[in-house]
């Protein structure tokens, strides 16, 4: 198994990772009819490099030079070029008229699963192929992106998850995550229903 920074041209097996880790909440925001499903701007935003959703946020994970996982860690200090970057792509991606509810959305979202702030270093976006779950992939994804973590001197971890995905909350708390809290969801539409999360932290020596 390797780690590498993620490349543009990742983006045909990263991006359909990357939507699996949360999909209920990304259709929610980003699927919009006439102008795709949420994985074609997630695949925009991708390639386009910079926020939360650009390849250079990423990490991928290969075997035998086949992506079968990726993930991110980032920090309260992205918070506002995340935001600029997030709503330069919104509104190149879906034009005036629809930019505007997709934003709304994305910050009605953030009630649910906040982005970080102050010294927190957030863990996101963690995907494993399915075909690879339950190898040991999910541990070794999470173990990079902790050394990243722990070399940008950073101690408070936190991550996200849905609470109707027990199996992701339990390899956290295998791997040290204790649930901090619980916010419940009322967010849906025809396009998804965003489920209640537990925020889970986990603090490094």
């Amino acid at each position: 198994m390797q780690f590498r920074q993620a490349a543009p041209g990742d983006a045909a097996h990263v991006v359909p990772l990357i939507h699996s880790s949360g999909p209920a909440a990304f259709d929610y925001v980003f699927a919009v009819p006439g102008h795709g499903d949420a994985q074609a701007f997630l695949r925009r935003a991708f390639v386009d490099g910079a926020g939360e959703f650009g390849w250079r946020n990423h990490v991928v994970g290969e075997l035998d030079g086949v992506v079968v996982a990726v993930g991110a860690g980032f920090g309260g200090e992205t918070k506002w070029p995340f935001t600029l970057a997030a709503a330069r792509q919104i509104l190149g991606h879906y034009g005036w008229r629809h930019a505007g509810g997709t934003i709304a959305r994305g910050l009605r979202v953030e009630a649910v699963i906040p982005p970080p702030s102050g010294a927190m270093h957030y863990l996101a976006h963690l995907a494993v192929a399915p075909a690879w779950r339950g190898h040991g992939i999910g541990q070794s994804l999470i173990a990079n992106l902790l050394a990243q973590a722990r070399e940008r001197g950073r101690r408070q971890i936190v991550l996200d998850v849905a609470t109707s995905n027990p199996a992701a909350e339990r390899l956290y708390a295998r791997l040290g995550f204790e649930v901090t809290g619980e916010r419940s969801s009322r967010l849906a539409n025809a396009q998804g229903r965003v489920p209640d999360h537990r925020r889970m932290q986990r603090l490094l020596d």
